[in-house]
């Protein structure tokens, strides 16, 4: 845990009570503060109640008398509208904040020369993350690990010169962080997404930025128009992040062609052609951007080539759970849409594709181009009308209902196929809810029925 002194003696409001808010509410009592919490589910309550935090309904608390508000990333700051204890809390002139705020804070003051590196960005940011943080630790760095991949930022080691946190976050998490100041702040990309909570895409792009905007050093993925506006505009104590999709390249950035991570003079870093868990365009940029992180932090070439190909990759993102003979199966059970399947169908050909769920909107159509890598389509869900009516007269489909009749039909399909090394892959395009709580237990799912195979 990071006791938080910022705020001893002080009275502070939080509202969000899972679990980064309990961390938070312990952080806060362990450096000297008083902490009233409240959240709108009595499940949540109860829990707080049982950890000895008190519990009051913000509602009636005096609010002149609060230091601050910290507020759960995921209830609404800004829009659809601002949550109620946002309003009271600026009604009252009281500041609004985060957990990675009173991380950023207790750092400034305890140890302002610790290694903090923030990640964010549309997709890949928690590869990614995973990933730098794999590198540094295979390099024997001390490494904490969290925000928003996971574990919750105050429940981490406490920041050290020694110790390196290296942190995911999401847009909500930025928006409620004002003192951001990463020693290495990383922009992915940035497509459209969460514009119900922000409001517009020009919205959301700057609150991107504004990581990037307090880093020391900034690397930046420059493959879509916003995230190089924003390198243009940081301009110094850059690098610039580039995945070509042609022949045209850009002079100034770290570049990834052919599995090869080069200097902007050509000079190769490092090589990620083999490495299952990093296959594909998307992959080379997670590489690439932790090759530029784990060298601005001191790491050799070689301890960076090594941690590369040691990376096992995160489950559920083109996850290879096993072969049998020369079939591979892969669970990319978090591809819950055609974007993030695009990505895998162009990492494989010769797939033998289960897909479906409950579909989003657009379903499969985008992803028409990719057909051609498809051997056989695999039915599930609720989509396989739609997906079905998609795929007809293009690729060759079976609808097989549910993933435990489906993975052995693929199974035995590719088995079958001769082609040399045939790809099961679960990349549903869709969203588990029709027949599973969440993607992480579809891809449990298919993980089990793979290793029941014969």
């Amino acid at each position: 845990m990071i006791p938080i002194t910022v705020f001893e003696g002080k009275t502070i409001a939080l509202f969000g009570l899972g679990g980064s808010g309990l961390a938070t509410a312990h952080a806060l009592r362990a450096g000297g503060a008083e902490v009233i919490a409240w959240d709108d589910n009595a499940d949540s309550l109860a829990r707080a109640r049982d950890a000895g935090i008190e519990t009051r309904d913000l509602r009636e608390a005096d609010w002149s008398g609060l230091a601050a508000l910290v507020l759960s990333p995921g209830v609404p700051l800004t829009h659809p509208e601002p949550h109620w204890t946002v309003r009271l809390a600026r009604d009252a002139g009281v500041e609004i904040v985060g957990d990675i705020e009173l991380f950023c804070r207790e750092r400034r003051v305890t140890a302002p020369g610790a290694p903090f590196v923030a990640i964010t960005g549309t997709n890949g940011k928690s590869t990614t993350t995973a990933l730098v943080a794999h590198v540094l630790a295979q390099a024997g760095r001390d490494v904490q690990v969290g925000g928003n991949i996971g574990t919750a930022i105050l429940s981490l080691a406490p920041p050290d010169a020694g110790r390196v946190h290296v942190i995911e976050m999401s847009s909500f998490q930025i928006d409620l962080t004002p003192g951001l100041d990463p020693s290495v702040g990383v922009l992915m990309n940035i497509t459209p997404d969460h514009l119900d909570r922000h409001g517009t895409m020009e919205q959301y792009a700057a609150i991107k930025e504004r990581l990037i905007r307090g880093a020391g050093l900034a690397v930046v993925g420059i493959d879509d128009a916003p995230s190089r506006a924003i390198a243009d505009r940081r301009g110094t104590d850059l690098v610039r992040v580039h995945v070509p999709h042609g022949d045209v390249l850009c002079a100034d950035a770290l570049t990834v062609r052919d599995g090869i991570v080069r200097e902007p003079d050509g000079t190769a870093l490092a090589d990620v052609n083999g490495i299952g868990s990093l296959r594909g365009a998307h992959n080379w940029q997670n590489a690439a951007v932790a090759v530029a992180v784990a060298r601005a932090l001191g790491l050799p070439l070689d301890a960076i080539q090594a941690g590369l190909s040691s990376f096992p990759g995160l489950p559920h993102r083109m996850e290879e759970v096993g072969r049998r003979g020369p079939v591979l199966f892969v669970n990319d059970s978090k591809a819950t849409n055609a974007d993030s399947t695009e990505k895998a169908l162009t990492a494989f050909r010769d797939i033998h594709w289960i897909l479906g769920g409950k579909p989003k909107d657009g379903g499969i159509f985008p992803l028409v181009p990719y057909f051609e890598r498809v051997a056989h389509a695999y039915l599930i869900g609720a989509a396989s009308d739609a997906f079905a009516a998609t795929l007809e007269g293009a690729v060759p489909y079976t609808r097989c209902e549910t993933l435990d009749v489906a993975v052995p039909k693929a199974a035995e399909n590719a088995a079958a196929s001769g082609a040399p090394e045939p790809v099961v892959l679960l990349s549903p395009a869709c969203a588990s809810y029709d027949q599973f709580p969440n993607f992480e237990i579809r891809g449990d799912k298919f993980r089990e029925l793979v290793r029941a195979l014969p």
